[in-house]
């Protein structure tokens, strides 16, 4: 095997990654361990048996809008997910992790779901992490042996904020945001579970931090998902 990759794509995907970090970096520089960002760790599934961030709006409360998710009912098929048209870093980080905690394989294929997805994430490609979000989905494997079961995930949002190390950075560099505009956003609920024979399921608490581009000019869009939790 050569010793070096010849591979453009793999290349590609190494810089967009490396600026991610360096956007990351700029938003997050009081995160220890931020350069795990570029080995991401991945997501494993259950198997059945821009507004400028001010101290008012740093800890929200869920609201009752589209960016939690009522509980499904047994016998309904959710829709591919569709990114929401906002301003507001909190709100778009709530509706993107309900969209990356829920799926139906009664009513898309893994593709489709994965092409969903990638409709979320920022055009800038510099910035946009697509592995991260891939990260998340089951593979095409085993996507198939919980389609057979007819596996399905719902997901409700307890709570988002602001990281505390995020806004201590932008507290002592205000101006630091205004290159990429990209947010963290610390997002907690839960992702319950359901397949054929079981329409109760199990479900479990879930916590992710999200990389949140926000530009004044452009609504939200996602940047990536980082590999560890900022409280």
């Amino acid at each position: 095997m050569p010793a070096r990759s010849h591979n453009p794509g793999g290349a590609s995907r190494m810089r967009r990654r490396a600026l991610l970090g360096t956007a990351a970096l700029v938003v997050l520089v009081a995160l220890a361990g931020l350069a795990a960002y570029l080995t991401r760790d991945g997501r494993t599934t259950p198997k059945p048996p821009v507004s400028q961030p001010s101290s008012a709006n740093l800890s929200t409360p869920l609201p009752s809008s589209a960016a939690s998710s009522s509980p499904q009912l047994p016998g309904s098929h959710s829709a591919l997910p569709v990114a929401p048209s906002t301003h507001d870093p909190i709100a778009f980080g709530k509706a993107a992790a309900v969209a990356l905690w829920s799926y139906d394989t009664r009513a898309y294929t893994q593709p489709e779901l994965l092409s969903a997805l990638h409709g979320w994430l920022t055009t800038e490609t510099k910035y946009a992490d697509a592995a991260s979000v891939d990260a998340g989905v089951p593979s095409p494997t085993l996507w198939q042996e919980m389609a057979t079961n007819g596996q399905f995930a719902t997901a409700t949002v307890a709570e988002a904020h602001f990281p505390d190390s995020f806004t201590r950075a932008l507290q002592a560099d205000p101006g630091a945001l205004t290159t990429a505009y990209v947010y963290a956003v610390t997002v907690s609920g839960k992702q319950s579970i359901a397949w054929n024979g079981s329409p109760a399921g199990g479900a479990e608490d879930r916590v992710t931090t999200l990389a949140v581009q926000c530009r004044p000019s452009q609504p939200c869009a996602l940047v990536g998902v980082l590999p560890a939790v900022a409280p």
